[in-house]
């Protein structure tokens, strides 16, 4: 409901210094940005703290609107107002928190230590609320008599779980522990997020002597000299983004500094300023407890239930059966490395520090391919028109750039995104470079979600973004992606697709809003395309000379795709094992993280260990994200996107009848059903695990 109680006769003084406040804040006023997409422009840091408070006044009024109904609880009157309360400060939430991933400085990290509380205290005011549960309980309990739709259903059924799931059960005494603890894991959750950004922008590898950087392709040593002359320094920096990391590792020919570097990278808040292991165990402990008073034993009883895997066991179970299988070939890859290695001079055991960089040599040897030779074929706008030339070649979509739509920074551009028909389907944000104001990695969010307004009448399109860190373009060449980041840019289209192409009538059940362990199927299928004849034949050309991509060269990247897929493979799990050993504790481990860490994956070391090394302080996905105890799911994903896309090799991997099968029963359902039942609409049967030990060509 989005009227005030109060009418205007009746302001209090700080009600109209809120009522001048949104005739002036660009967060609570209407946008008259085409489709309403948000004021960029006009938005500035001090804005979001009065915007804050004024929405979330606003919805603490639409919640005791529906306690206070005089009138008996209906579906419309409680869980459909429920739904809708609160809009407000979904649009204002939704552009903060997005920015201060993509775009943040110290006021804005500063903005957010301020208004978590106050975000954990009104969740938690609605959650906690007695005599609202009771309405929704009342609701609920005559839902068999209801005669509701499908999206009805599910939409009370989630609203039910979402005040039982929270607490809404709980004693006063309890509700009240509950509600600290909350607060104190927003904090930790922030503070986390906050020294894993600090600590990667706060290490450079100055250099000044040009034979440091003996081996590096020249792409990476124009980015390199760019940088250095973005911080008015001579010579060349390199830094702990991917960009500017992952080339040195893979060909700079100094050890030593690929050591350092290695060692600083897999570091990072490990003691010093930035140190995360405290924070980590405080935020375990708080899950825990959290966990403990809604009845549960472990975080992970507590976060699966309602996931494709339902428990722990299945998870450790499908983690330990993928691990038997894929160690063989994960220490086959590593041998055939190291004799590699040692075969070019290497001497003594083969460190983490060089496994990139010979790997990447043999790769080389025996493909005759490497990301120098790529590179040049994989111009970003060049990839970009053929990534939206797939979504219009499989499900009717265009792409028009919206020069009059403002986006929140010079790098971002902004897409109107169209269907066959000329139905404006999504405002569409890419972000694509790095810069110290964004952290590191790559995702794709919204901020706004499809559906339609409370009287049906009104369809809201959404607005979705990706964030990725590229290489950038230098003096001397455009940006030129390597092989990963094509893929990568594949990867969070497909989850932008899934929100693209929503159709349903509530924001809390559409797009994205799925089971955490389906929620990558949208996006790893998209990455099959990229290894695919006739895909990339259609788009890679030389940026200098216009020649397509030779099919000798599309052959082995075909060829070399599973190269080092057994280590790979270990790798993801390795990932996923740590963040499960951390999830199905009872109690904070009396040992250091980095000691934790190492006895959790000590079964998945394929290559030398080195002491005092430990990636949990900087896994933001699972301490500062929403994968905790869910990081399982890249891999649970893997075997039905394998599944999946069998289908399209089956049929064509340009069929309009299997991509349209794909689109309405898993791409345009969000969560209006369960994942199993979308997936069996789309497949006719269960997923067949088989399919990605073939597909990674571990089968031998």
């Amino acid at each position: 409901m989005r009227k005030l109680l109060l009418s205007v006769a009746v302001c209090s003084v700080t009600l109209l210094l809120s009522c001048k406040q949104e005739m002036t804040n660009p967060l609570l006023t209407e946008s008259t940005v085409r489709y309403g997409a948000p004021a960029f422009d006009k938005i500035t840091e001090d804005h979001y703290i009065p915007a804050f408070d004024a929405a979330i006044a606003e919805g603490k009024q639409e919640i005791d609107a529906i306690v206070n109904n005089p009138e008996a609880p209906t579906f419309e009157n409680t869980i459909l107002a429920l739904e809708y309360a609160g809009g407000k400060l979904n649009t204002v939430s939704g552009i903060f928190y997005n920015l201060n991933e993509a775009n943040t400085s110290a006021k804005m990290q500063e903005i957010a230590e301020i208004i978590s509380p106050k975000m954990t205290e009104y969740s938690l005011s609605i959650m906690l609320n007695e005599k609202l549960f009771e309405r929704v309980k009342a609701v609920y309990s005559q839902k068999d008599s209801l005669n509701l739709d499908v999206e009805q259903a599910k939409l009370l059924e989630n609203t039910y779980k979402g005040f039982t799931d929270n607490g809404a059960n709980l004693s006063a005494e309890d509700k009240e522990k509950y509600s600290k603890l909350q607060e104190e894991l927003s904090l930790a959750t922030l503070k986390f997020g906050k020294n894993v950004l600090g600590a990667t922008n706060a290490f450079t590898l100055h250099l000044t002597n040009e034979a440091d950087l003996d081996g590096l392709p020249a792409y990476a040593k124009d980015a390199a000299a760019m940088e250095a002359k973005s911080r008015n320094l001579e010579g060349w920096v390199i830094t702990l983004q991917q960009p500017s990391y992952s080339p040195f590792m893979q060909f700079a020919n100094n050890r030593e500094l690929r050591e350092k570097l290695w060692k600083a990278y897999n570091s990072k808040c490990i003691g010093g300023e930035f140190d995360n292991q405290e924070t980590i165990k405080t935020i375990v402990d708080l899950r825990i407890k959290c966990a403990n008073i809604l009845g549960h034993n472990t975080y992970a009883d507590e976060a699966l239930k309602d996931r494709m895997a339902k428990n722990a066991t299945t998870v450790n179970n499908f983690l330990q059966d993928l691990l038997v299988k894929s160690l063989p070939y994960a220490k086959s890859d590593v041998k055939e490395i190291s004799d590699y290695a040692k075969k070019l001079g290497h001497k003594g055991e083969l460190m983490p520090w060089d496994f990139s960089y010979y790997s990447e040599k043999l790769k080389k040897e025996k493909y005759s391919l490497d990301d120098e030779i790529l590179k040049p074929y994989f111009k970003l706008e060049n990839v970009i028109d053929a990534v939206f030339s797939l979504a219009n070649t499989l499900y009717g979509l265009n792409f028009t750039e919206a020069t009059d739509i403002p986006g929140y920074h010079p790098d971002v551009k902004v897409y109107d995104v169209t269907d066959a028909n000329g139905r404006h389907m999504a405002v569409f944000y890419a972000d694509f470079f790095p810069r110290e104001s964004k952290r590191g990695g790559a995702w794709m969010t919204s901020f706004r979600e499809q559906g339609f307004s409370k009287d049906g009448k009104v369809e809201n399109r959404p607005f979705t973004s990706i964030v990725c860190n590229f290489t950038k373009p230098t003096e001397n060449e455009p940006s030129l992606l390597t092989f990963y980041e094509v893929t990568t840019l594949l990867h969070e289209f497909g989850h932008a697709l899934h929100g693209m192409l929503a159709e349903g009538k509530y924001q809390s059940l559409t797009g994205t809003s799925v089971a955490r362990d389906f929620v990558e199927l949208p996006s790893q299928i998209m990455e099959n395309w990229a290894t695919e004849k006739e895909y990339l034949a259609s788009f890679a050309k030389h940026y200098q000379t216009g020649e397509v991509i030779p099919d000798e060269l599309i052959n082995k990247i075909i060829e070399s795709k599973n190269y080092n897929s057994g280590y790979a493979s270990v790798r993801q799990l390795q990932f996923g094992i740590t963040d499960m050993a951390w999830h199905v504790l009872t109690q904070v481990p009396a040992e250091d993280v980095v000691s934790f860490e190492k006895a959790a994956v000590k079964q998945c070391n394929v290559v030398t260990d080195v002491p005092g090394i430990a990636f949990s302080p900087s896994f933001s996905h699972i301490f500062a994200g929403g994968y905790a105890a869910g990081y399982y799911s890249y891999k649970w994903a893997e075997v039905l996107e394998a599944d999946a896309f069998q289908l399209f090799k089956e049929k064509g991997i340009f069929n309009k009848e299997v991509a349209e099968n794909f689109r309405k029963n898993i791409l345009s359902r969000g969560g209006i059903e369960d994942a199993d039942v979308l997936y069996r609409n789309f497949r006719g049967r269960d997923p067949k695990p088989e399919a990605l030990m073939e597909k990674l060509g571990m089968t031998k």
